[in-house]
């Protein structure tokens, strides 16, 4: 079974990004002409998803303007926030637009090259409510760290200098009825408020990979994401 539809968390503000997109969300800051949003859409299109929801909110205008209804051969909708909901209020909205039972979710502002036909056969041979990607990385400070037990989330740990661990790729499938049994209130963090204090009540599995990864957070790896990522994603 493979899921046809993702959620993209597109709505980030780009605070650190502001000196080279002033009046942009992060998720259109250009690269080549092309915001880094189409990359992503792009590489979705590979693995044959019909239906995107964007989780959108600053200036969403500006990405609703750009794409429209549709790219290629995906359908976009638009979940749009009236104020700031958090990521994980941004992707429980998102979900009321879903027509599947199992969604894929990615963060609007990173890239993960991750083969979404073998996450999915992942999730489903785990039995996981959610499942997870991890990548391997080495002497950083800007991330937090995950524990595995086996594939088993077992912890999750505060950002810190660390000389190997494993990070949190930002790209996920859970089922879209996932928050439902629980009482979040109507902002909350995907990250803090549901993974990491629901861990005992969930059962969250983790796939390792090893392919390239990018986070256009700080202007450092965004003029890193402009040489290296149109080489990777062909238009």
């Amino acid at each position: 079974m493979k899921s046809k539809e993702a959620i993209i968390l597109a709505g980030g503000l780009g605070t650190r990004l502001k000196s080279k997109i002033p009046n942009l969300p992060k998720p259109m800051a250009p690269l080549n002409e092309k915001p880094f949003l189409e990359y992503i859409l792009k590489y979705l299109a590979g693995f044959g998803i019909e239906h995107v929801i964007l989780s959108v909110g600053y200036k969403s205008e500006s990405i609703s303007e750009y794409f429209g209804d549709r790219y290629e051969n995906i359908r976009i909708s638009y979940a749009i926030e009236k104020e700031p909901l958090g990521t994980g209020g941004g992707i429980r909205l998102a979900m009321e637009l879903a027509k599947e039972d199992h969604v894929y979710v990615l963060n609007g502002d990173t890239f993960f090259r991750v083969n979404l036909h073998d996450l999915s056969e992942f999730y489903f041979a785990h039995g996981a409510d959610l499942c997870m990607t991890v990548k391997r990385k080495r002497d950083f400070f800007r991330y937090g760290t995950v524990e595995l037990d086996v594939c088993k989330v077992v912890g999750f740990k505060e950002k810190q200098p660390v000389k190997s661990g494993l990070i949190n790729g930002g790209v996920y499938i859970t089922s879209t009825s996932v928050f439902d049994r629980f009482d979040l209130p109507e902002k909350f963090s995907f990250e803090t408020d549901f993974l990491e204090k629901q861990l005992e009540q969930l059962k969250i599995c983790a796939m390792r990979c090893s392919e390239y990864f990018i986070d256009i957070g700080i202007p450092a790896d965004y003029e890193k994401a402009i040489r290296e990522l149109p080489s990777l994603i062909r238009f």
